[in-house]
């Protein structure tokens, strides 16, 4: 799917955007980012410390954008589609969190570990 698709709904989206992070070493790359940004969130509330605010974006994506940029060698969803991108991030961290989301990419895409070429299973 080109990064211009016009996705209807967030399902739609979904087999994209574990398309765009079919391998693993780029899943545990956003799962540290989005686990660093979560802590920084969390450390601004508790210390009332604004300036901790500032550091959930950069760790977030720095991470994934090391996996995108160096790993998948593509382009992050969320140039394009920020909304769906961020709800697909917390959709595969919980996945990950579960242990699930080998087996979801395994569903959308026949293997945890996808080649690029990969096409989508019929779902």
């Amino acid at each position: 799917m080109s990064q211009d698709h016009d996705f209807k709904t967030f399902e739609d989206f979904w087999p994209y955007y574990v398309g765009e992070h079919r391998d693993p070493t780029c899943r545990k790359l956003h799962f540290v980012g989005t686990t660093l940004a979560l802590g920084c969130v969390g450390t601004a509330v508790v210390t009332g410390n604004p300036m901790w605010l500032l550091g959930a974006p950069l760790a977030g994506y720095g991470c994934a954008w090391v996996g995108h940029f160096v790993i998948e060698r593509n382009r992050p969803a969320t140039f394009t589609y920020p909304g769906w991108s961020l709800r697909g991030d917390m959709r595969m961290y919980h996945l990950m969190l579960r242990g699930k989301m080998d087996a979801e990419v395994t569903r959308l895409y026949g293997s945890a570990r996808p080649s690029p070429d990969a096409p989508l299973q019929s779902v």
